[in-house]
């Protein structure tokens, strides 16, 4: 007969149980529910062998991270060294977590055990813990555990820096300041510059190039076929360049003093660094959104991605947006405006940007716009609440927009959102990314509900609106044919009735 201990982590120690009553106990039984409610029952179902308490508040943290985490720590090993009977084979140890009873089995040969009636034992053992424990006072285990969890929660958010999305917002704050300074300050180059050669802007209009051709030209009067390459360069068309060169040499604008050359190039300088500045800032921006928000840059980019987390305030809130909301978010002025006056309401917000609106039809826009929307709230949600980042959904929710814009052009049917998912989930299990805990949470999630079942996300309200309406006219025929029975009926029976009186 193998004797079963019960392992529990509290956030006061580690504590080792043994149970008493050898045999199976019925976890769904009414008795069986009562007496673990009174403690003086389940005292006898239970026995304490032993108590490690932890010494600070950081042996604590760390003891408990590692329990997060499945590992095995040495404290936790010696405790088990000390208090478990040496006898192999015939004790076992029940444990909460499966990974850390696979580490303990794998590094002291002591048998563990991770079922139903080990959790109801464990519960019954967190609902009495601070009447096995005679030290502990009231509210001591209420102190231990509320400042356990405020140090675990500050360092999950330490530990995973790279998953904070206030990187993003700030970031997208700056490249919206510096794309309003640059065009002030590319325009006043081009202001300055064009007292000198003023054929320059009708050649080129970019700010950027226009700026590095300021740095490379100079004075107007030493351009030669010397520079003609380095224009060709910043420009990139031989043609163009050619033009430059011709319009240096014939050009009508004024000459210009060293002194003023110099400001001007001095200003060009500053101008160049900061677009070189930008264009960093945007790689970063693209980086932190491939690592914080995977699936919503693969599906919007990340331009209007990081915009939608901007305005949410953090990527939890946009998760926890529904998507009517997304669809109109940074429209609030047009709504309040039209709920007031009664006009229409507006169709998008931020989403306008991206570039599923504007390749849309006239007519099609408001409907795309709500297509993306849903897509954006499971991507928002599926990066907001994931462990293990990744792009697969969102690329695949990207392709599903796609045959939706096929589909108003068209007419082919995209493919069901449930398949889709199914088909992702069958990848990154296939590369180890999805365990089968985290695939059967996700058919369940699957499952429509019926407050959303005239949602346009659920892939076949458009393709299922004919035979729909089929199934209508066709109830519409059956029950005027059973109307004209019946009448038939009600006139039969009235001159059998007149043939009797007869």
């Amino acid at each position: 007969m193998t004797t079963l201990f019960l392992l529990y982590e509290s956030a006061a120690g580690y504590a080792l149980f043994e149970r008493l009553e050898s045999e199976v106990v019925a976890t769904e039984d009414a008795e069986w529910q009562k007496s673990m409610q009174d403690l003086g029952k389940f005292g006898k179902i239970v026995k304490m062998k032993g108590f490690a308490p932890f010494l600070s508040a950081e042996a604590s943290l760390a003891n408990i991270n590692d329990v997060s985490e499945g590992l095995l720590n040495e404290f936790l090993q010696d405790f088990l060294v000390t208090y478990m009977p040496k006898a192999k084979g015939k004790v076992e140890l029940g444990v909460a977590d499966p990974a850390l009873g696979s580490a303990i089995q794998s590094a002291t040969s002591i048998s563990c055990v991770s079922n139903k009636m080990v959790r109801e034992l464990l519960r019954g053992v967190r609902l009495h813990f601070d009447a096995f424990i005679s030290e502990l006072e009231d509210g001591d285990l209420e102190k231990a555990q509320l400042g356990l969890g405020h140090a675990f929660s500050r360092a999950k958010v330490k530990f995973n820096v790279n998953r904070v999305d206030n990187m993003i917002i700030q970031s997208i704050a700056m490249l919206d300041v510096l794309d309003k300074d640059l065009n002030t300050f590319a325009m006043r180059v081009k202001e300055w510059y064009s007292w000198h050669f003023p054929e320059l802007v009708k050649i080129e209009s970019d700010n950027v190039k226009f700026t590095r051709l300021v740095l490379l030209i100079g004075d107007k009067v030493t351009v030669s076929e010397e520079t003609l390459d380095g224009i060709e360069q910043i420009v990139g068309d031989a043609t163009t360049a050619q033009s430059i060169l011709v319009a240096a040499r014939t050009s009508m604008g004024q000459d210009i003093a060293e002194i003023d050359l110099t400001n001007v190039t001095h200003f060009a300088e500053r101008v160049i660094a900061l677009a070189d500045y930008r264009t960093g800032l945007h790689a970063y921006l693209q980086e932190k959104m491939n690592t914080c928000a995977p699936n919503l840059a693969a599906l919007i980019g990340e331009y209007v991605g990081a915009r939608l987390i901007a305005h949410a305030g953090s990527l939890t809130n946009l998760a926890k947006y529904p998507a009517s909301t997304v669809q109109i978010l940074g429209a609030e002025k047009a709504l309040f405006r039209a709920l007031k006056t009664r006009g229409n309401t507006p169709k998008y917000g931020l989403l306008y940007h991206s570039s599923f609106i504007g390749r849309a039809a006239t007519k099609n826009k408001g409907r795309i716009s709500r297509v993306l929307a849903n897509k954006c709230s499971i991507a928002s949600r599926l990066d907001a609440f994931s462990d293990v980042p990744t792009a697969k959904f969102g690329e695949m929710l990207r392709d599903q927009v796609e045959e939706r814009l096929a589909f108003y052009s068209t007419g082919k049917a995209p493919r069901r959102n449930k398949d889709v998912m199914k088909e992702v989930i069958a990848e990154l299990s296939a590369e180890g990314l999805y365990d089968s805990l985290n695939a059967e949470a996700g058919a369940s999630a699957d499952k429509p509900s019926r407050k959303r079942a005239r949602d346009d996300d659920s892939d076949d309200s458009d393709d299922d609106e004919p035979a729909k309406k089929k199934k209508k006219k066709s109830k519409s025929k059956d029950k005027s044919k059973s109307k004209d029975k019946a009448k038939s009926k009600s006139k039969d029976k009235k001159k059998s009735k007149k043939k009797s009186k007869k």
